[in-house]
This record gives structure tokens, sequence and C-alpha cells, in this order.
């Protein structure tokens, strides 16, 4: 990198990736490609890393689990990883200090430089490759220009497909393009909207509101989407205040906030003022107000495969599966708030199965060879994107599209090569605690040449692949405090790493939201293992190899390097009393 001396100068980079958006997805891709070796830079054009996630906007993440009513389906891999030490650290649910955990988990990760308040502005081509993209840094008033192998578009409004010429599109998908019932039947350039959200708190006295004279008045429930039972969860102010999708939703933002803006402040008014529940709205105030807009669609790619509603309804089971989803088609009406005039609903939910798989080849571009993407601008119709959006799936994503683009600069090929090897990508994210359905993890010699024991129970499944509960069957085996399980080698092996899966309750709700207070946990989830040991056997005599006090991962990995007999797992406590414990993976290498 080199150094400038003052403002205006130009700082110059050099990577193997350079992911452009440091929302959920953006976060978890240059987190997946700097732990697979690559040097990353990570260039995001807010204070604050999360995107929608943020303190600047403060939505919950949406995934696979549907809060919670589809068991066991959330996002594992960084997004759980972040999420627990969320919940460690956090116990007030204070987006402040989310803010401050994905700040913490990308600026100390090693092999990753993080450029904040830095917007993407310019690419430099080499023929149909990108060569730098450029940002301007609004703190420092200096550019910085990112040379790399691979670029990942994260940003959600696809800001390198008009600076470098990739194919993409922005609109709806007629009917017959790719055989979509849902899609409207001819093609238009309508989105999804964009929403502003406000969050209040309830004092000890009654707080008047007198609505600012620009606000808009709402008299009557129905004149509001949903009618009085809509308005009942105003702690954190409510999603259908949403605008967007007539307009362009990039182009039209800052006109469209003030609208936005006009509505909310009117809502509130009604709720405090003209509403059935005003009298027991009457101790709550507005806290905090959203200036920064929630954007659900804008600009997709196109890549080697779009992904549609006939594919995530036939489960999306690819050869080529790399990332999931489960959310519902969550398809908003372009009119947004407005659509309440003509007795429209706000959005419309369409069934999808839980779990549907993503493919590799909808995660880069078809006609610019070193041009990745995750989150809501992958490659999908509008149709598709409206399930795929989520933030929790755009985790899944990302993680992938990382490690991939990882695996791609230390070949030194283009992403679509990779595809040939989408073997070693899956059994990759697998060992990183990614989920792929259908697809099992498959453990090392090492490991397979061990026989299993156990204080108590089954400790077979440990070895099945698969590291969570599906269905009925845990894939787990199930311990208390004072169990304990080993895996025996038939001869003294050379042991360099071991890596054990636990229970961080899938089963549970885990999501930062206020939406939904009651039935999130403010803590570690009860089951994890707080306090286990890891002991070897060398020579006929246990010792430690380590003690984990305070444990807050789901994946944890610990060193051994020693030639060793056996290897041995003991719990001694979990996070709150739990009537069992799960141990889902116990593997060496």
């Amino acid at each position: 990198m080199t150094r400038p001396n003052g403002p205006f100068e130009k700082v110059v980079h050099e990577a193997d990736l350079c992911v452009v958006g440091g929302g959920m997805a953006g976060l978890c891709a240059a987190l997946a490609a700097a732990r697979h070796g690559a040097k990353v830079v990570l260039m995001q054009d807010r204070p604050v890393l999360g995107g929608n996630a943020s303190s600047e906007t403060r939505v919950h993440i949406c995934g696979a689990d549907r809060h919670n009513h589809r068991k066991n389906m959330r996002e594992t891999g960084i997004l759980e990883e972040l999420r627990l030490t969320n919940l460690h650290r956090n116990r007030q649910r204070s987006f402040g200090v989310w803010d401050t955990v994905c700040y913490e988990a990308a600026r100390y990760q090693q092999g990753l430089d993080l450029l904040l308040n830095c917007s993407c502005l310019h690419a430099d081509m080499d023929g149909p490759r990108i060569a730098s993209v450029t940002g301007w840094q609004l703190t420092t008033y200096r550019y910085h220009t990112v040379r790399a192998k691979v670029f990942a578009d994260c940003s959600g409004d696809g800001v390198l497909a008009p600076l470098t010429g990739a194919d993409c599109r922005m609109g709806r998908e007629g009917r017959e393009e790719y055989g979509e019932p849902i899609a409207p039947p001819q093609p238009d350039d309508r989105t999804m909207g964009m929403s502003i959200l406000f969050q209040t708190r309830r004092h000890d006295r009654p707080q008047p509101f007198d609505p600012p004279a620009w606000a808009c008045r709402f008299d009557r429930c129905d004149d509001l989407p949903g009618g009085s039972r809509a308005h009942r969860w105003w702690e954190m102010g409510y999603w259908w205040v949403e605008l967007g999708g007539e307009h362009h939703s990039i182009a039209d933002t800052e006109k469209l906030r003030d609208e936005l803006l006009r509505i909310a402040y009117g809502v509130w008014d009604h709720v405090k003022n003209r509403c059935c529940w005003s009298d027991q709205a009457a101790n709550w105030a507005i806290d905090w107000v959203q200036f920064l807009p929630a954007k659900r669609e804008s600009v997709r790619y196109v890549g080697d495969h779009v992904l549609t509603q006939l594919d995530l309804e036939a489960e999306g089971r690819f050869d080529d599966l790399v990332a999931y989803g489960g959310w519902t088609m969550d398809d908003h009406d372009p009119a947004g708030f407005w659509a309440v005039k003509d007795g429209r609903p706000p959005t419309t939910h369409h069934p999808t199965p839980v779990p549907y798989g993503i493919p590799y080849r909808s995660l880069y571009s078809r006609n610019v060879p070193n041009l990745m993407f995750a989150g809501r601008c992958h490659s999908a119709t509008h149709a598709a994107m409206s399930s795929t959006r989520v933030m929790g799936t755009g985790c899944s994503m990302g993680q992938a599209a990382g490690t991939a683009a990882a695996m791609a600069a230390g070949l030194g090929v283009d992403p679509r090569a990779i595809g040939g090897r989408i073997g070693e990508l899956q059994q990759a994210l697998l060992r990183d605690d990614a989920y792929l359905p259908w697809v099992a993890q498959r453990f090392g010699p090492l490991t397979a040449s061990a026989a299993l024991a156990a204080s108590r129970g089954d400790p077979q499944p440990l070895g099945d692949g698969t590291n969570r509960p599906v269905g009925d069957d845990p894939h787990a085996w199930v311990h208390s405090p004072g169990d304990w399980v080993e895996m025996r080698f038939p001869s003294r092996r050379r042991v360099e790493q071991v890596t054990l899966l636990l229970d961080s309750a899938l089963e549970m709700n885990i999501q930062l939201s206020y939406h939904q207070p009651d039935d999130q946990l403010n803590a570690p989830p009860p089951p994890l293992q707080r306090v286990f040991t890891v002991e070897a056997l060398a020579d006929g005599r246990w010792s430690p190899v380590a003690k984990v006090d305070n444990n807050c991962r789901r994946l944890v990995r610990l060193a051994v390097a020693r030639d060793i007999e056996a290897l041995r797992y003991i719990l001694h406590e979990t996070w709150a009393p739990a009537e069992s414990s799960k141990l889902f993976a116990f593997y060496v290498d």
C-alpha cells in the first residue's frame, strides 16, 4: 500500500480479493476469504458494517428459520459466530454494540484491510476483466484504489455493474420468460421498495406528541396497511412504511427518504393521537428515527445461472449447491405504503420449501470473468430474489463467495473455474460450519481410522457428516456435564488439531430484534458448552490439550500438535442448566 502525504491523494492497495459493500453478505465474504489465506480489502461506504442490520437501519436478520418457525434451519458458519459473540457481549440488545461485534471481526481479522466511509465510484478494466476499483473516503478526503485478482460486489445496489459493463437487470421479468406463475404477465421496471423504521421507548409518565407540520395525517386506522391490528407493535416501527418500487430505487432514494419520513411521523401521530391504541401508547415516545432507508431491491447481476421461482419450489437440489435459503417469496407491492389506497396488501407471501439450495453459478458474472457477487444483487429473477434477499441467506451466499474467491486467487484461476472443483468448495464450507442441505461433510483418514467410545449414549452420529438436527434425527451425541467421548487410534498418530461442533441451540431464536422480544435469547444459549476440557493419551497417560472457559462459539478448533494414542472431550458446564447438550462433530487433522 502506498502512503499519501495528505488529502486528495491516492492510496493504492494490492489484494487477492476486493469486496465492495460491507453489509452482512460482504462482511461474511471478506472474513471467509481472509481466513482461507487471501489478502482482502473490504470497501464499505458507511461508517459501520452490517448494512441493513447495522445501527443505522436496525433491521433484524431473517433467514431460512423464518423467525424460528422452522426449527434447526438457522444459518451457521460466520453468521452464527457473530450472533453468538453478540449474545455474550450484548445482553441488552444494543445495535451499537452489534456494530462493534461486526467491526471487531473485520478490523482484527488477519489478512483483511478495512476501508470504511469509502464509496466505490470508478473501475479500471483490462479488456473484460476488472483491473482495479477506486473509492472516495469521505473522512480522509482520499482516493483508495484497490488492484485485485477477484472482485466481489456485495453492495446490494450492484454498484460495479454500470462501472464494469457486467450484465445485469432491474425490475420484474414477465411470466413467460422463466415460466414463473407469480411473475406479472409482462415485464416492467418495478421493484420492491425501501422502508424507514423508528424506535420508541416507554417512560414512566405520559409523553405527548405534536407532529411536525410536514408530517402526513392519518385519521382512520384503515388509512394504514393492516388496519388497527397492525398498529399495536410500535416499539420498532413498521416495515410497511415503504416506498420506491414505482420509482428508481437508487436514483430516487433521497426524495423517497423525505416522503418516508413524512409517512413515518404521520403514522406515529396516528398511533399517539388518533388510534384505538392511543391510550396504551400514552407513555411511549420516539427514541430514534431511521434516516438511511433499508432497501429491498435494485440491480441484480446475471450469472451463469439465473435462480428462479421454479428452482426454489423444486428445492434447489443443484450439483453445485453452495448456499441455502428458506424464507418465503415475500413479494412487496411496488406501491408500498400507498397500495392500501387500492385495497392491496403491502406484501404477498408465496410458499417455498425449507430449505432450498442456491447454486455456485448464481454467484459470479457471466461476462466479467473476475467478478463475483452475493446478497440481494446475485443472479436471480425478481420472484426468486423476493426470498433470497433476506440477510441470513445473504450471509450464506457471502461465505460461499468469499471461500470460492480465495480458492480462485490461490489457484490463479477465474471464479468460473472453481465450478470444476465444487466438491472441494463444498467441503471447505462444511469444515467452516456452513450448512449445505443434502451434502455431508467427509472426514479425513485419521478421523475415519479412530474408534469412538463415550461415557454414555451412542457417539457414532459424530461421524455421519450432518452437523445439525435434520427432521427428527439429532445427528449428535447427547450428553450432560461430567460426560466424555473419546476417539482412539489403532496406533500412535500425529494429530495437529481437533475440531468440535457444539450445541448453540439451533431450535431457539437468536436474532437481534426489537420486533419479537419475548422468545429471543438475551444470553448465550443454555445448552452451549461453556467449560470443557480436551485431553490426549500418550504413553498410557492422559494430559490436557486445552481447558476452554466461557466458550461462546459453536465451531471450536484447538491445536494439539503431538503424537497421541487417543483424544477425549469432557463437558464440565453449560451456559445455563439444561437437561442435555449435543455434540455434532468431533474430528482431527
